[in-house]
């Protein structure tokens, strides 16, 4: 029978691509954002614990009240708003489902939505998926600074959201106090949503605090925070995180969520809301980021290749232009196969790719070990 796609663009993951290919030339992977060592061994006691606990069965459907408490708590700590554990927040398989079910629950067809490219490619097919319109900002190396009034000037009276994402993946940037109150003011002004992908909110360097939208008061009614326990505490597979948003705005992302996962795993979200009550456990990872985003650009200094800042995430974006004219993915598939290590291209992060930046991400969440060796690689382009 005849298939109708609703994405007949989309192929695999820039993602998957990469990987399968380093599996094939048995590449040192620094493409695919995940790190190659494990967590922290208590929470995995922490883990078995409640597994073995009675935890095995379903989960109130938008999250274990122990965990939905803890999350209050952190984000008082961490921003100072007081919210409610019961209305406010929904624990999602993952981020991924997080601004997924976000999307799906308050856009609707013929919305436009403002995304900021390169973009982290689930939110544009999402957006489709659910009959909207990707209208997108796109950014430039080496800065990929936010131009608020241009971004302002895309606004019509279609325009329902606008998506951040900071610490930003793929560049590394972040947002700062005067970017979230243009963002606050444009909100405000247009009657916009505000999704905020905050997966990587701990990951931050050099001093800087993490501006998320829960700090400020107008945003934080009309916005949806997105969180990651997966890449907070270094277990992506475990596929857990969470969404905060004002009550009005929860109940329609909760009617969505009890119908695509209804809860998630019981004995992970006890043991993690028992993690949660020692901060130390989060608050040490910039500390811990950056000595690696550091390590592998001392590594690098007498290579070609030229970094640009990172300021947050495992992510730090290279400049190729000295080695190569060749396209950014192809130069990514030369770096796996004959090189053997595995980046990622950007052009696949927008809609209009920028083939002048030649710019590729390498991913600085792994061991030492793994770093040096790739550095050793790369320092022979």
């Amino acid at each position: 029978m005849a298939i109708k796609s609703k994405l007949p663009n989309t192929g695999t993951t820039i993602f998957t691509t990469m990987s399968a290919l380093a599996r094939e030339h048995q590449a040192i992977n620094l493409g695919q954002g995940f790190p190659d060592f494990d967590c922290d061994t208590v929470l995995l006691d922490i883990v078995e614990r409640h597994l073995r606990d009675s935890k095995n069965q379903y989960a109130p459907m938008a999250g274990a009240p122990a965990l939905r408490e803890a999350i209050a708590a952190k984000i008082y700590r961490t921003h100072e708003l007081s919210i409610d554990p019961l209305k406010d927040i929904c624990v999602t398989s993952g981020a991924t489902q997080g601004l997924y079910s976000t999307i799906q629950a308050l856009v609707h067809p013929g919305d436009e939505v403002i995304i900021i490219e390169p973009a982290y490619d689930l939110y544009a097919p999402s957006i489709r998926l659910n009959g909207g319109i990707v209208v997108p900002y796109p950014l430039s190396a080496p800065d990929y600074r936010v131009d608020w009034q241009a971004l302002e000037d895309l606004v019509t009276e279609r325009t329902t959201m606008i998506i951040i994402n900071t610490p930003h993946n793929p560049t590394g940037q972040i947002l700062h106090a005067d970017d979230l109150t243009q963002l606050q003011r444009i909100s405000c002004k247009h009657d916009l949503y505000v999704l905020s992908d905050e997966a990587y909110e701990h990951i931050i360097f050099d001093g800087e605090q993490h501006e998320s939208v829960l700090r400020y008061p107008e945003l934080w009614e009309r916005s949806i925070a997105v969180f990651s326990f997966g890449k907070t505490f270094h277990v992506t597979g475990w596929k857990i995180g969470y969404v905060i948003a004002h009550e009005s705005i929860m109940t329609e992302i909760k009617k969505v969520h009890q119908w695509t996962t209804f809860s998630i795993n019981h004995f992970l979200q006890c043991a993690i809301a028992e993690y949660l009550e020692d901060a130390s456990h989060y608050e040490h990872l910039g500390r811990f980021f950056s000595d690696k985003r550091d390590l592998l650009t001392r590594e690098l200094a007498s290579s070609r290749l030229k970094p640009i800042h990172s300021a947050g995430t495992y992510f730090q974006l290279y400049d190729y232009r000295d080695i190569s004219d060749s396209s950014d993915l192809d130069f990514a598939v030369e770096l796996t196969r004959d090189h053997g290590v595995a980046a990622i291209p950007l052009s696949p992060f927008y809609t209009h790719p920028r083939p002048e930046d030649r710019v590729i991400r390498l991913c600085f969440g792994k061991t030492d070990q793994a770093l040096l060796n790739a550095a050793e690689r790369l320092r022979h382009l």
